[in-house]
């Protein structure tokens, strides 16, 4: 059974071919789908297809930045004079004028970032080959740690959930036990209404009053509430204990949380009802605020 997984994490891999050393680092962190950032050397674009699909082969949602640093020092190549480069530097020199300033001397100019440009020699097909397949077995051993380091991550937020969870759960029993919402305490408010509605209109007519009366016994009944937040309770509690990529689902779940919050509270007849309400959104605000952070 898979464990919840964070969608925040970061890990390192590196791998040699003779002459050549490269380095792939992956990062993630929240995001409402899947992102995928890739930075690569220049003449590398090749490898981008590629690793974008183990991306999302290894990875469901999350903003994932993937960088790749290859260092062929030892593998030779001729440095070359950049002409563009060095026509624009002639350029501004020329534009200078007679500005009393020492002339800049050659190797001076040369020496300008960017006139100058290492040419890497081609590596042959086979070498070119071998490369690449190592670049992406060491992509997938950094993508494997990405993964690991996600789900500890995840074993954490999971005990955090089901902390919210249960103190949400404690919170909808205190507002079934309370007596607010007791058969009593239900007609007393009624009755208060009922009397409130007839000094207002004395001319309703007793059809109207039992109209009104079965409207406001109606409001005041948080049954209905109650059902939905004990049947959310034990869908978040099993989408935990399944795990996997459960964070949208959670997150539905965290607003449907909010909405019977909310009309309990609208519903509530006593101060002391109306408390637990404002508390059980407290509870479920701290509980989505988390559940942000779930692949």
């Amino acid at each position: 059974m898979a464990a919840l997984s964070s969608m925040t994490g970061y890990a390192r891999a590196s791998g040699t071919v003779p002459g050549i050393v490269f380095t792939c680092e992956v990062k993630s962190v929240n995001s409402r789908g899947l992102d995928m950032r890739l930075r690569l050397p220049p003449g590398n674009d090749a490898l981008e297809p590629e690793l974008r699909k183990r991306i999302g082969k290894a990875i469901v949602r999350g903003a994932i930045g993937m960088t790749l640093s290859i260092d062929r020092e030892g593998a030779g190549g001729d440095v070359v004079i950049n002409r563009q480069a060095l026509a624009t530097v002639l350029e501004a020199i020329r534009s200078l004028g007679d500005i009393d300033a020492r002339k800049p001397s050659v190797d001076g100019i040369l020496g300008l970032k960017g006139v100058l440009e290492q040419k890497e020699t081609p590596l042959a097909p086979e070498a070119e080959e071998a490369l690449q397949s190592a670049i992406y077995a060491v992509a997938d051993r950094a993508l494997g740690d990405l993964i690991k380091a996600r789900r500890e991550e995840g074993k954490a937020l999971s005990v955090i959930l089901l902390e919210r969870i249960d103190e949400i759960a404690a919170l909808t029993k205190a507002a079934e036990l309370h007596p607010g919402r007791g058969r009593d305490a239900i007609l007393e408010k009624l009755r208060r209404q009922v009397e409130e509605l007839t000094a207002a209109s004395p001319a309703l007519s007793e059809e109207r009053l039992n109209a009104e009366a079965m409207l406001l016994a109606t409001k005041a009944d948080i049954r209905e509430e109650l059902d939905r937040l004990t049947a959310h309770i034990a869908a978040a509690r099993a989408l935990i204990a399944e795990g996997g990529p459960a964070g949208r689902k959670l997150d539905f779940l965290s607003q449907e949380f909010n909405r019977e919050a909310n009309t309990l509270c609208s519903k509530s007849n006593s101060v002391e009802l109306t408390a637990i309400g404002l508390d059980l959104k407290a509870v479920i605000d701290q509980f989505r605020e988390q559940v942000q952070n779930v692949e």
